[in-house]
């Protein structure tokens, strides 16, 4: 297995920039969704995922073949964030996120990764990547009718945006179930260019800014500025992220045949989200996570080099110098946008739902109920606990009640 392997890797050197490039490919409708949404500039979302994956193979010493890059879990508090504090203040709070990550690191590192398994179950977990697609559903829902995020301005008219969004929605949907080959791992992709290809034919689309935009420039980085409530309010949002990187280290060792928990260990992996993560943030850019579509490239054409996401990542890096590229990312419509994102959000709340499946919890037990009870209600409703100029809320507080909840409250008696 292992000669066959090396074989392989040898015989597509040849070719390696041509499978990076379409690495790149495969994971750029993702990678550009989350600063389109957000505010944050594309240009940058592609340097930081770029430099993000090559912080992350000099961590792992090139043993992991996967591509780092901008993270869903955090669409939502960045757009609080964004619009609460400004972008520097919650590039702050996106900094302390990637801190998280180191931290259990140091702790898996210490005393093992059972530790963590203990802190956060399911029940603490499961809701909370849930409650992260709820809050974000009338966002999706707004973007869809054809208004801005907060439901404020109408951009589209209604019934035209919502041609534009359930079309978008419907592709996206349909590559996903009967795409063949390196289409099914884009349905994101695929699902933008036929929303944006419509609204090219209603005259939706505004060129004048890709027109004034130059070919090359160095893409506008922001710097953070400390605010100690973006870091609370973001810094427990990463907990989430942080332990699905399991599964998702789990899935890419089952492709390549490799146990990358042990070698170069789940905890240096971790530390190279972490780092990425933080870096990210230190210049404007989302924070950056192991990405699936990768894993289902790597299983689709049997490359499991990791210098293959070291070419990927270069070609990111070089791409967010391309001024006119950020520039045309921009004129996609937001009905385009919200039809892919009535189908995110919700698949965010389905990957909770089936954390708390497959971890078997019988939710009627009042320990478990208390604790999802407490953590969907506090971040759906808003809740807020202040002192001072100290305030947390919605998803940090649920985040962190959940952990509380979890370590205080006592362990019922299984019965047979």
């Amino acid at each position: 297995m292992e000669h066959s392997v090396h074989s392989t890797e040898y015989r597509l050197r040849a070719r390696d920039i041509v499978v990076g490039a379409q690495m790149l490919f495969v994971a750029f409708g993702a990678l550009v969704l989350v600063p389109l949404l957000t505010g944050l500039d594309p240009n940058v979302a592609l340097f930081t995922a770029g430099a993000g994956t090559l912080l992350f193979q000099a961590v792992t010493r090139g043993k992991v073949p996967v591509f780092l890059a901008s993270s869903f879990a955090f669409i939502a508090p960045i757009i609080y964030g964004v619009k609460t504090w400004g972008v520097p203040a919650t590039l702050c709070g996106l900094a302390s996120a990637g801190f998280v990550y180191v931290f259990f690191s140091a702790v898996i590192r210490w005393r093992g990764s059972h530790v963590l398994e203990r802190i956060l179950p399911a029940v603490v977990i499961g809701p909370v990547i849930m409650v992260i697609g709820l809050i974000l559903a009338p966002v999706a829902v707004n973007m869809a009718l054809g208004k801005t995020g907060d439901g404020a301005v109408v951009l589209v008219p209604e019934k035209t945006a919502l041609g534009i969004s359930m079309t978008s929605l419907a592709v996206t949907i349909l590559v996903s179930l009967k795409g063949r080959g390196m289409l099914r791992l884009v349905p994101i992709l695929s699902g933008i260019v036929v929303g944006y290809g419509l609204s090219l034919i209603l005259g939706l689309v505004d060129f004048s800014p890709v027109l004034k935009a130059p070919w090359l420039a160095v893409p506008a980085f922001v710097f953070p500025e400390w605010n100690w409530q973006a870091v609370l309010f973001i810094a427990p949002v990463a907990i989430a992220p942080a332990i699905e990187h399991f599964g998702d280290i789990l899935a890419i060792g089952s492709v390549t045949g490799k146990d990358y928990l042990k070698d170069p260990g789940i905890h240096r992996t971790l530390l190279g989200d972490g780092l990425a993560t933080s870096l990210a943030a230190a210049v404007g850019g989302p924070p950056n996570t192991t990405y699936s579509e990768v894993t289902g490239a790597v299983a689709l054409i049997k490359v499991f080099n990791p210098a293959i996401m070291t070419i990927a990542a270069l070609c990111a890096v070089a791409l967010a110098f391309v001024a006119k590229l950020g520039a045309l990312l921009q004129t996609i419509p937001v009905p385009v946008m919200g039809g892919i994102l009535i189908l995110l959000f919700g698949a965010i709340t389905v990957v909770g739902l089936n954390t708390l499946v497959r971890a078997g919890e019988d939710l009627m037990e009042p320990r478990n109920m208390a604790i999802v009870a407490v953590v969907v209600v506090f971040a759906i409703g808003g809740m807020a606990f202040s002192a001072g100029e100290f305030t947390i809320k919605g998803i940090g507080l649920a985040g962190i009640s959940g952990v509380v909840l979890n370590l205080i409250l006592p362990t019922g008696k299984k019965t047979a």
